[in-house]
């Protein structure tokens, strides 16, 4: 099991088994979400550098660095274990494609406004990227190397954390109304809106 640890940018590896620290990997960069092929590499986006680091599980070292140009400021991750494809949501609007095997750009397709997670459904073909701006962008896997949109599907403004039901092909965001922010601090000088009591909201999106 890993951690990702965007303050210290590194990556601390846990054995499930003994509950222990099996090490600590420095990643160069701060880590957002990350990925497992199943076959002991983990992927993991480094959104102040543009990248994606591939991680052997065993060795606990950084076996790649791959830059995720035009993507810029990648969030969200998600793979397609059987073609191993990589999607990263990136804050420039784009979901990039990338090949797990070499690190290759194949695919940039368009996405909404502040990107926060992405999910693949390999029943369906189907990749997601939830928006701040209020969308969930649907991705369609034409083939490992072709991707069209196929609805930016209006949800609400701030709904960015996602989860995907594999069984039903459900897509779940959550979300709440927003109030004006706080005040300015030194601590946090751009402080995010307040929210509003009670208007914590759960949204379904089926096919």
């Amino acid at each position: 099991m890993f951690t990702f640890n965007g303050r210290s940018g590194d990556s601390t590896a846990i054995d499930a088994a003994s509950d222990t620290v099996a090490g600590t990997i420095a990643l160069g960069g701060r880590p957002e979400f990350a990925a497992a092929d199943g076959k002991g590499h983990v992927y993991a986006n480094l959104e102040d550098k543009s990248m994606v680091v591939e991680i052997d599980s065993q060795k606990l070292t950084v076996e790649s660095r791959w830059p995720l140009a035009p993507g810029e400021e990648p969030s969200g991750m998600a793979m397609d274990r059987e073609h191993r494809r990589l999607f990263s949501g990136c804050h420039n609007k784009m979901m990039v494609v990338m090949d797990a095997n070499n690190g290759k750009v194949v695919a940039t397709p368009p996405i909404g406004e502040g990107v926060d997670a992405n999910a693949f459904d390999p029943g369906t073909g189907l990749a997601f990227s939830s928006n701040g701006d209020g969308t969930l962008t649907v991705v369609r896997q034409d083939s490992p190397d072709k991707y069209s949109v196929v609805e930016n599907v209006q949800t609400q403004r701030g709904a960015r954390t996602m989860a995907l039901d594999l069984k039903t092909h459900n897509v779940y965001v959550v979300t709440a109304e927003f109030g004006p922010p706080p005040a300015p601090t030194a601590d946090q000088p751009h402080p995010r809106p307040s929210i509003v009591p009670g208007s914590f909201t759960v949204l379904v999106v089926g096919r």
